[in-house]
């Protein structure tokens, strides 16, 4: 009984690779990439035409925080290196 569905199974995946190679490989799909990848510039065009324009709606939203420059001078010093000096 094992041995029929590792039969089956490799069946199915030789078809599955099967049938992708055919459809790669067929006059169909040849002449549609050969007539994309000549109408690209074409289609970009088409889509982009009717995309809308947004406004501008960010003027004088963003506020630059001056005080954070402020707060690091009147912190207190750092004293990573005073732990590593020997008494």
């Amino acid at each position: 009984m094992k041995k029929v569905i590792n039969l089956f199974v490799i069946a199915l995946f030789f078809l599955f690779f099967f049938s992708i190679i055919r459809f790669y490989f067929s006059e169909k799909n040849i002449k549609d990439t050969n007539l994309n990848r000549l109408n690209i510039n074409e289609i970009i065009k088409k889509k982009t035409s009717n995309l809308p324009v947004l406004s501008n709606d960010t003027d004088n939203i963003i506020e630059f925080n001056s005080t954070y420059a402020d707060e690091i001078k009147e912190e207190a010093p750092r004293n990573f290196w005073n732990l590593l000096k020997s008494k």
